[in-house]
């Protein structure tokens, strides 16, 4: 059977869409506003950010082209619980609740294929609470590293990674920049991770994951 085609699919999906370009850096929505809708990544990288009640902020997740976001309105959700935000210049396609709703309805391969992304990221944010609690920030690092080269994913390994800030990287794994920073250079010098301009991520870093 021909594997479903999801980007070919919702360019079809009716008139209850929309597509937003945006810019690097520029808000797509904000922790507290009404959830109406939900979003998929076709093009660029977008930040999933919460912010504490002191101000604190932490980096819950970054999405990538092919990853739907906000499918928290599906049930029930009636504000967002946190902000995402451009990485890069990005194409999102926006669906409006509605819309989405009789999708899953009536497109047995859509329902199928988006049963399958929700199980799939469920199982990624289990990982990530693993890890927080029992892995130390420099394997932490390592992972994330790694995820975002997208190895051990489904899609093919991408080693150069698209700019990410030290202090995102930080947010990510609960640590400050300077220890970032710290395991970075501790890469490098291991051979593990190249970067002048750009990151390029080596699959030997996976001894940083499996060294006790």
């Amino acid at each position: 059977m021909q594997a479903f085609d999801v980007k070919l699919f919702l360019a079809k999906a009716g008139d209850k869409r929309s597509i937003l370009r945006c810019r690097k850096k520029q808000a797509i929505f904000s922790q507290g506003e009404p959830a109406e809708a939900i979003f998929y990544v076709q093009k660029g990288r977008v930040k999933l950010t919460v912010i504490s009640k002191r101000g604190k902020e932490a980096v819950i997740g970054i999405l990538e082209t092919g990853d739907f976001f906000g499918e928290g309105c599906l049930a029930g959700q009636p504000i967002r619980m946190s902000s995402a935000t451009a990485l890069a210049d990005c194409s999102i396609l926006r669906l409006e609740k509605g819309g989405i709703v009789r999708l899953l309805h009536e497109e047995p391969a859509f329902a199928e294929m988006f049963l399958k992304y929700l199980l799939t990221r469920n199982i990624r944010i289990e990982e990530d609470l693993v890890d927080q609690l029992f892995n130390t920030s420099e394997k932490r690092l390592a992972r994330v590293l790694l995820l975002l080269a997208n190895y051990g994913k489904d899609a093919k390994p991408e080693p150069v990674v698209a700019k990410i800030s030290q202090e995102t990287l930080a947010a990510m794994i609960g640590t400050t920049r300077s220890r970032v920073s710290f395991f970075m250079n501790k890469f490098r010098e291991l051979g593990f991770i190249d970067y002048n301009g750009e990151l390029k991520v080596h699959i030997s870093l996976l001894t940083i994951l499996l060294h006790d």
